[in-house]
């Protein structure tokens, strides 16, 4: 799309996916409609999403998988220092 963003920008992208991006590991799916939210605020077209979108159904799987491995890792953790 020829969008050249200024390093302020940037930066300022960088720490709103941050503070977006908190609750995405949780939600199956969420993360598409994070990004289509956070990508409008620096004026990047929402048609620009489309490409994203064909592969953020494999990216969000692995997402998934690996909270649930560290999900299931912290619930072993404290039951072991727990003595169960």
């Amino acid at each position: 799309y020829g969008i050249d963003l200024s390093v302020y920008e940037q930066i300022t992208l960088m720490l709103v996916l941050m503070i977006t991006s908190k609750g995405i590991a949780g939600v199956p799916g969420v993360s598409f409609v994070v990004l289509l939210a956070t990508l409008g605020t620096v004026g990047i077209p929402i048609e620009g999403l489309a490409f994203i979108a064909g592969i953020d159904r494999i990216l969000d799987m692995g997402r998934t998988v690996v909270n649930v491995i560290g999900n299931s890792l912290a619930a072993i953790v404290i039951s072991k220092w727990e003595g169960q």
